[in-house]
């Protein structure tokens, strides 16, 4: 298991949009679909476009550069031009705090 790590407030992700967050190392795009947060990584491995700034269609989101998209649970890559998954990331929602394990 990873470390629970702190990224800011949930209230900070407006429904149906995402943000990204620096965890360490690593950016981290969160999305609130639903009322329900889910994590991945931020970069796009096609070009490196932020997935926090794509478009968000169901389960999904979309890069906002040349439209690759990715599951919101696992990571899946669902459409071309990227050709691999983004790493996904569980969250819980504490004293409103939005948490990742990493």
């Amino acid at each position: 298991m990873g470390t629970l790590t702190t990224l800011g407030a949930a209230s900070d992700v407006p429904a149906g949009k995402g943000k990204a967050f620096d965890a360490g190392e690593q950016r981290i795009a969160v999305f609130q679909v639903n009322g329900q947060y889910w994590a991945l990584d931020d970069k796009c491995p096609h070009a490196g476009a932020s997935l926090a700034e794509g478009y968000l269609d169901g389960n999904k989101v979309g890069c906002p550069w040349h439209y690759a998209e990715f599951d919101l649970a696992t990571g899946k890559h669902i459409s071309a031009p990227a050709n691999c998954a983004v790493r996904s990331y569980p969250v819980v929602v504490e004293d409103g705090q939005l948490k990742v394990q990493l």
